[in-house]
């Protein structure tokens, strides 16, 4: 204690504790990386204090926009599980690794983004390149609008999924997803084939562009 010049153990009893000055808070890396025109959403509030968060747009995003890649650390097994957030694997040098995210330092906003629990909610969808995995627009996403995804069709293949997923409010996602029958297929307007992803209607329409 400076006011007494004494050397002691804890809080002088004399002239009590000394002021407490704690450092500003930084925010995680995950947060830091968020695009300007997404803001994060608190939806729920758990027991201790764990926030379940969202990806909102602030203002239009367009069709066939790209994010990524999705930043994470490779791993053979999951240290952070989220039923609500999507299960991604890449392979690297013949082998299948996951992307894991056990804190927000480790990853990038797109470990914030929820998956879709049908094709009516879905405005992203992740696939695989090069072995990256990134998450592109389906359909223009208007402001106020949650970002939620899915896997592409080779990708769902990849990560033994099915291409369309459809969750219950009761029911538990399994790792990895199981497999389910398509729901309310993409329907093509020239023709009126039916398609499990919006990606493959969209591939089925060039034909179409190509013949006119």
């Amino acid at each position: 204690c400076e006011d007494c010049g004494k050397s002691l153990i804890g809080e002088c009893k004399l002239h009590g504790p000394l002021i407490r000055a704690k450092d500003r808070v930084i925010p995680s890396r995950a947060r830091l990386t968020l695009p300007h025109y997404l803001t994060l959403r608190v939806l729920e509030l758990r027991a201790g204090n764990q926030q379940i968060l969202g990806v909102f747009a602030k203002k239009v995003i367009q069709k066939r926009t790209q994010f990524g890649p999705y930043v994470g650390q490779l791993s053979t097994k999951l240290t952070r599980y989220d039923e609500s957030r999507l299960v991604l694997q890449v392979l690297k040098d013949g082998g299948k690794y996951f992307l894991d995210t056990p804190n927000e330092d480790c990853g990038n906003w797109m470990m914030f983004v929820r998956l879709a629990r049908n094709q009516e909610e879905q405005t992203l969808v992740a696939y695989q390149h090069c072995g990256e995995v990134y998450f592109t627009t389906v359909k223009p996403i208007e402001p106020h609008t949650e970002l939620k995804v899915w896997y592409a069709a080779d990708y769902a293949k990849f990560m033994e999924a099915s291409a369309v997923f459809i969750k219950e409010e009761s029911d538990v996602c399994p790792l990895p997803p199981v497999a389910k029958e398509p729901v309310d297929p993409w329907i093509c307007s020239s023709c009126r084939s039916s398609f499990a992803t919006f990606a493959l209607l969209e591939s089925h329409q060039c034909i179409h562009k190509d013949r006119v």
